[in-house]
C-alpha cells in the first residue's frame, strides 16, 4: 500500500499508467475471486484503496492546473 504523498511526487502521465495497470490487476483478481482461486484476498482491498488514492491525486493535480 502506497501513501498519497508518494503519488503526488509522480507526474500525471505516470499516474495514469499506474492507474491503468492497477485496474487491470484488480480485474484479474476479481476474476480469480469469482472462480475461487484467489491466493491473496487482501490484495483486492489494497488495490482498491491505491486506485482511489491515485484518482484523488489526479483530481488534485487537475484542479491545481486549473487554478493557475
Amino acid at each position: 500500500m502506497a501513501k498519497a504523498a508518494s503519488f503526488r511526487e509522480v507526474t500525471a502521465d505516470e499516474l495514469d499508467q499506474q492507474l491503468e495497470d492497477m485496474q487491470k490487476e484488480l480485474f484479474n483478481l476479481r476474476h480469480q475471486q469469482a472462480s475461487g482461486q484467489i491466493e491473496q484476498p487482501l490484495r483486492l482491498r489494497t488495490l482498491r484503496r491505491d486506485v482511489a488514492r491515485i484518482r484523488t491525486v489526479l483530481t488534485e493535480k487537475s484542479k491545481a492546473g486549473q487554478a493557475e
